[in-house]
């Protein structure tokens, strides 16, 4: 009586790995929300280029609209780079808890970064992808910055040493 109860319950038990299918599916939409959204994004930025070559475009407009359009260059690859992040963690999930992806091992052009063997590998794809999102921001918000003083822009170059050390660090791990 106590082991048929017992092998229900990890049957019962066993099965419950497929709640992960939730998050999976979730993850995968919100990717696709964020390539869909990106995309249209840069599509509605590059109609937007044509005012450049205007001959009727004074230099501080011209400048505003250099300015307007690195930044939203930026804003794309962090959507982008979001997009990925979501993509690579609902197929790091399915791989782990739910069943390997068979084509995706099959497939001669499937990277690597899409083939997830264990919680550590995950951890470390999203790691990688989410420092570069951060590296982004930084590039971001470093690009709309006045400096006025000799200390911003010395902070600037801390910042930007800290984020070639960071960059570093990370690949000198990835050997070990």
């Amino acid at each position: 009586m106590i082991k048929k109860a017992e092998k229900i319950f990890e049957g019962v038990l066993w099965q419950s790995r497929f709640v992960v299918l939730l998050a999976v599916i979730s993850s995968l939409l919100s990717a696709l929300a964020m390539f869909y959204i990106t995309t249209i994004d840069a599509i509605y930025m590059v109609s937007h280029l044509g005012e450049y070559a205007s001959p009727t475009l004074d230099a501080a407009a011209r400048s505003s609209l250099r300015s307007d359009t690195v930044k939203h260059v930026v804003e794309i690859v962090d959507g982008y780079l979001m997009a990925t992040v979501l993509l690579i963690f609902a197929l790091g999930l399915y791989e782990l808890f739910i069943s390997k992806i068979d084509q995706a091992e099959q497939s001669e052009t499937s990277s690597n970064v899409l083939m997830i063997n264990n919680l550590d590998d995950l951890k470390a794809r999203l790691a990688k992808v989410i420092m570069m999102i951060l590296i982004v921001k930084f590039f971001e918000h470093a690009s709309s910055l006045i400096f006025t003083t000799a200390q911003e822009l010395m902070m600037l170059a801390a910042g930007i040493a800290l984020v070639g050390l960071a960059l570093y660090l990370s690949h000198a791990g990835e050997k070990h």
